[in-house]
């Protein structure tokens, strides 16, 4: 606890050594963390090991990453872009070896096609991220100039997507990936999902995050896209291109995809439908909620196995998506400074998934399936504080 300012010099003191103390930095970090200076955005660069501890070190890392990140950009977005717009000036220089129709399955066009259909998934997920916030809709204040300099006549991935939704309004029909993923609060009308796109030179956030799902899918085409990731980089986005800092502000989008692609590599498990049933699966850590719960409070646990409420339909969307759909975004991103702060990474989750069945045990020990199952969907109290209060007591009467 403390007062604010205490706790600012606090963060203050322990980021000011030239080697950050992890285990202190840590155990502040669970507590909360303020969000004055930008303390929020490099504390959880750190939890999320992107910056190293050593504070000589970190000048050079940024600028090497995000002249990587540059890289990505012009090889995956660019130059697929200039050569689908050459392709319309020179169409003799098209040979046969690589042309739309080529059915060989390394045609660089194969490869275009399959991207689009990842990249409307995309599309569609992002233009409905946090609905109730203006945030996402709103121009940066950094638009990516590589990609929108006005002497392009290549695609980039907005003329992408209205082109391929011109042609297929089919591919985005069937749609693998996560079920039931967006809980009542969260849905939007369709009419809202089509927003008016911003004149030419601006870049709505969500177009950011649109390019970061993108190049991670194109990098890791073991798992490309899967509907939810994009709950999972909405509030590290956020948090970065609200930092405080404009130097590190300028960078969110690049800074954001490396510390995505850090948690992706921690939590991906969850996303990949093979590994439901291995230890490292999902369905391994839902049961994990039940047994803890069973430690903690045997007669609520009875409750909700005799009514037959498994815990596949409420806490895969809580663990997957790291609660992101359960609270509002600012809730969200407190619980997630415990989420990174926790050395044994995602246990703590357990105990806060636990914490909130026990906080509305009188309700569910009282209603019905359906009644309990609405609850559980839509979870009644907002108050991330007091369910975090709650996990840290489970926690300490382990």
């Amino acid at each position: 606890g403390g007062s604010a300012p205490l706790r600012i010099a606090d963060f203050q003191e322990v980021l000011g050594e030239p080697t950050v103390a992890l285990a202190k930095l840590r155990d502040l970090c669970f507590s909360g963390i303020p969000f004055d200076g930008g303390l929020r955005c490099l504390c959880w660069k750190i939890l999320l090991n992107y910056l190293p501890l050593e504070k000589a070190l970190w000048s050079s890392l940024l600028k090497k990453q995000r002249d990587l990140y540059s890289q990505f950009l012009k090889e995956m977005i660019i130059q697929p872009g200039i050569a689908k717009a050459n392709l319309g000036v020179s169409r003799e220089d098209v040979t046969l070896e690589d042309h739309p129709l080529n059915p060989n399955p390394d045609s660089r066009w194969n490869t275009y096609f399959k991207d689009n259909e990842v990249l409307l998934q995309i599309d569609k997920d992002v233009r409905r991220l946090y609905p109730d916030m203006a945030f996402f809709q709103r121009p940066t204040d950094y638009p990516c100039l590589l990609i929108l300099d006005p002497q392009n006549e290549f695609e980039t991935l907005r003329r992408r997507v209205e082109q391929t939704t011109l042609k297929s309004q089919t591919v985005a029909r069937n749609r693998s990936g996560v079920t039931n993923v967006s809980s009542p609060l969260k849905t939007t009308p369709s009419s809202l999902s089509e927003y008016e796109v911003l004149p030419n030179g601006c870049e709505a956030h969500w177009e950011v995050v649109e390019r970061i799902l993108f190049i991670y899918a194109k990098l890791n085409p073991g798992i490309a896209y899967v509907q939810g990731m994009n709950e999972i980089v909405g509030p590290l986005y956020y948090t970065f291109a609200t930092d405080p800092n404009s130097e590190w502000k300028e960078h969110a989008e690049a800074d954001t995809f490396f510390c995505f692609t850090n948690l992706m590599a921690e939590i991906r498990d969850n996303f990949i439908k093979s590994l439901d049933d291995s230890q490292c699966g999902i369905t391994y850590k839902m049961e994990k909620v039940y047994s803890t719960l069973k430690e903690k409070d045997v007669e609520l646990y009875l409750k909700l196995q005799e009514q037959n409420i498994k815990p596949q339909f409420f806490a895969f969307r809580w663990l997957t998506l790291l609660l992101s759909q359960e609270f509002l975004l600012p809730d969200v991103i407190r619980i997630w400074d415990s989420l990174f702060a926790d050395d044994n990474r995602f246990d703590f989750l357990l105990l806060v998934c636990c914490a909130m069945l026990t906080l509305i045990r009188d309700q569910l020990l009282e209603g019905d399936f359906t009644l309990n199952m609405r609850l559980l969907q839509d979870y009644p109290i907002s108050d991330v504080h007091l369910i975090l209060k709650k996990a840290k007591e489970l926690q300490d009467s382990k």
